[in-house]
């Protein structure tokens, strides 16, 4: 018989095939695949964290990460302080073209006479230059060295009520024009505070805050020294040492208002 047939050749390939069928060989061969496993995880996890940066880099180009920069409130107040300067340049510019179109107008009906009343009663609501003597009355903060123990920070600065406290008390003396920063005072002046300024007519002023009044000098300063509202102010002012000054100004004058008027709900007649 030929060496195929032998049975000792046989019997090795049966222990051949039974060997590579052993159940703890297979275990061995199992367990031989879970590293490769492992590194092919942590191969595709750090593919994804790498698509993830380079996601976050491509959107963030050009935009600041840390937006909280810009949300800083002194610099908003400039920027919107600026942005309302330039308003009311732009305000002030067609104001004087409707002013010089009302001149020209041949409207029937608008008379010449109708257009003088027109233009004497723009100076007493504001939207006229005037020029008389002068009350100013100066209000500040408290100086940043006066730091009193168990004060609240709020006794120690001016706010728009204290504004409009002097405003009231000087109209009731007969003022005829105002001025605030050197803001002339309409019908529709509001003083908002924001942070440690004031804001009027979209603009932000820090202090001290000036404001000037036109009208007779001895009765506007008879109603201050009398009042008591401002009396009670000036004992904040001795108490908290918040700056408080009246003096003449002599002679001044006080642009018009270059802002607009807007009446949504009053009707002329």
């Amino acid at each position: 018989m030929s060496d195929d047939n032998d049975p000792d050749d046989a019997s090795f390939d049966t222990d051949e095939v039974q060997a590579t069928t052993d159940p703890s060989i297979q275990n061995i061969r199992s367990d031989s695949r879970h590293p490769r496993l492992a590194r092919l995880a942590t191969v595709i996890v750090m593919a994804l964290a790498g698509l993830m940066m380079t996601t976050a880099a491509i959107n963030s180009r050009g935009r600041d990460l840390r937006p909280e920069r810009d949300t800083d409130m002194a610099t908003l107040v400039r920027s919107q302080a600026s942005h309302n300067a330039a308003l009311q340049k732009e305000a002030a510019g067609l104001r004087a073209r409707v002013d010089n179109l009302s001149k020209a107008d041949q409207t029937p009906g608008v008379t010449s006479s109708t257009v003088s009343s027109a233009s004497a009663l723009a100076p007493s609501v504001g939207l006229g230059a005037v020029s008389g003597k002068a009350l100013r009355v100066t209000l500040d903060d408290a100086p940043l060295s006066e730091n009193l123990d168990g004060v609240d920070a709020n006794m120690l600065v001016v706010h728009q009520q204290d504004i409009q406290m002097v405003v009231n008390t000087l109209w009731s003396g007969g003022a005829e024009a105002m001025t605030i920063q050197g803001q002339r005072v309409v019908s529709t002046t509001a003083v908002k505070c924001v942070g440690n300024t004031i804001v009027l007519h979209g603009v932000a002023y820090a202090p001290p805050y000036v404001i000037e009044a036109i009208g007779d000098p001895d009765a506007v300063q008879k109603t201050l020294d009398t009042s008591e509202a401002v009396r009670i102010y000036k004992e904040y002012v001795g108490a908290y040492q918040l700056g408080w000054s009246v003096e003449r100004a002599g002679e001044v004058t006080m642009p018009a208002y270059t802002g607009t008027l807007v009446m949504n709900h009053a009707t002329p007649r």
